[in-house]
Protein backbone atom coordinates (compact mmCIF):
# COMPACT_ATOMS: atom_id res chain seq x y z
CA UNK A 1 0.00 0.00 0.00
CA UNK A 2 1.43 3.25 -0.79
CA UNK A 3 1.97 5.94 1.59
CA UNK A 4 -0.67 8.20 0.19
CA UNK A 5 -3.52 5.40 0.43
CA UNK A 6 -2.22 4.61 4.01
CA UNK A 7 -2.66 7.76 4.95
CA UNK A 8 -5.44 8.93 3.56
CA UNK A 9 -7.53 5.16 5.21
CA UNK A 10 -5.24 6.49 8.40
CA UNK A 11 -6.85 9.68 8.38
CA UNK A 12 -10.58 8.52 7.59
CA UNK A 13 -10.18 5.90 10.30
CA UNK A 14 -9.47 8.59 12.96
CA UNK A 15 -12.18 10.77 11.70
CA UNK A 16 -14.59 8.35 12.22
CA UNK A 17 -13.63 7.76 15.29
CA UNK A 18 -13.68 11.31 16.21
CA UNK A 19 -17.18 11.80 15.02
CA UNK A 20 -18.76 8.68 16.89
CA UNK A 21 -17.07 9.88 20.13
CA UNK A 22 -18.33 13.28 19.65
CA UNK A 23 -21.89 11.77 19.14
CA UNK A 24 -21.54 9.57 21.94
CA UNK A 25 -20.63 12.78 24.13
CA UNK A 26 -23.75 14.69 22.32
CA UNK A 27 -26.03 12.17 23.20
CA UNK A 28 -24.62 11.65 27.10
CA UNK A 29 -25.09 15.10 27.67
CA UNK A 30 -28.72 15.39 26.59
CA UNK A 31 -29.27 12.32 28.22
CA UNK A 32 -27.89 13.75 31.51
CA UNK A 33 -29.87 17.48 30.44
CA UNK A 34 -33.02 16.12 29.95
CA UNK A 35 -32.48 14.37 33.63
CA UNK A 36 -31.87 17.53 34.80
CA UNK A 37 -34.64 19.53 33.42
CA UNK A 38 -37.10 16.95 34.72
CA UNK A 39 -35.87 16.68 38.09
CA UNK A 40 -35.72 20.16 37.98
CA UNK A 41 -39.82 20.47 37.26
CA UNK A 42 -40.51 17.33 39.43
CA UNK A 43 -39.09 19.87 42.45
CA UNK A 44 -41.43 22.81 41.46
CA UNK A 45 -44.23 20.36 41.16
CA UNK A 46 -43.74 19.35 44.43
CA UNK A 47 -43.61 22.51 46.12
CA UNK A 48 -46.46 24.03 44.60
CA UNK A 49 -48.52 20.80 45.58
CA UNK A 50 -47.22 20.98 48.86
CA UNK A 51 -46.31 24.48 49.68
CA UNK A 52 -48.08 26.69 47.10
CA UNK A 53 -45.51 28.11 45.55
CA UNK A 54 -46.86 30.50 42.42
CA UNK A 55 -45.85 32.34 39.90
CA UNK A 56 -43.33 34.58 41.93
CA UNK A 57 -41.39 31.77 43.72
CA UNK A 58 -40.70 30.62 40.30
CA UNK A 59 -39.46 33.77 39.05
CA UNK A 60 -37.34 34.17 42.39
CA UNK A 61 -35.85 31.06 41.29
CA UNK A 62 -35.14 31.54 37.60
CA UNK A 63 -33.14 34.67 39.28
CA UNK A 64 -31.65 32.59 42.10
CA UNK A 65 -30.40 30.24 39.57
CA UNK A 66 -28.88 32.81 36.85
CA UNK A 67 -27.37 34.07 39.73
CA UNK A 68 -25.77 30.99 40.70
CA UNK A 69 -24.75 29.78 37.50
CA UNK A 70 -24.44 33.15 34.80
CA UNK A 71 -23.12 30.58 32.10
CA UNK A 72 -26.00 28.15 31.96
CA UNK A 73 -28.70 28.63 29.83
CA UNK A 74 -32.27 27.69 30.29
CA UNK A 75 -32.93 28.86 33.54
CA UNK A 76 -35.45 31.49 32.53
CA UNK A 77 -39.00 31.75 34.51
CA UNK A 78 -40.52 30.34 31.54
CA UNK A 79 -38.07 27.43 30.72
CA UNK A 80 -38.56 26.82 34.48
CA UNK A 81 -42.75 26.58 33.70
CA UNK A 82 -41.85 24.30 31.15
CA UNK A 83 -39.73 21.77 32.95
CA UNK A 84 -42.61 21.59 35.71
CA UNK A 85 -45.09 20.79 32.73
CA UNK A 86 -42.63 18.38 31.84
CA UNK A 87 -42.44 16.77 35.20
CA UNK A 88 -46.55 16.92 35.63
CA UNK A 89 -46.58 15.35 32.08
CA UNK A 90 -44.16 12.02 32.81
CA UNK A 91 -44.91 11.35 36.43
CA UNK A 92 -43.32 8.46 36.10
CA UNK A 93 -40.00 9.75 34.06
CA UNK A 94 -37.00 7.53 34.93
CA UNK A 95 -33.46 7.16 33.91
CA UNK A 96 -33.98 3.90 31.75
CA UNK A 97 -36.31 6.03 29.79
CA UNK A 98 -33.86 8.34 28.83
CA UNK A 99 -31.33 6.03 27.79
CA UNK A 100 -33.95 4.33 25.76
CA UNK A 101 -34.47 7.90 23.85
CA UNK A 102 -32.96 6.54 19.80
CA UNK A 103 -30.91 9.80 20.17
CA UNK A 104 -28.55 8.69 17.10
CA UNK A 105 -31.64 8.28 15.23
CA UNK A 106 -32.94 11.42 15.96
CA UNK A 107 -29.78 12.82 15.02
CA UNK A 108 -29.14 11.26 11.76
CA UNK A 109 -27.87 13.54 9.23
CA UNK A 110 -27.28 16.01 11.59
CA UNK A 111 -23.84 15.74 12.52
CA UNK A 112 -22.22 17.81 9.60
CA UNK A 113 -25.22 20.35 9.45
Amino acid sequence: MSLENSYAAAIAQIKTEIETIRLRAAISVNQHLLMLYWKIGNIILEQQNTEGWGTTVIERLSNDLRREFPDMKGTSARNLKYMRAFADAYPEFMQPMVAQLNFPQLCKGRLHN
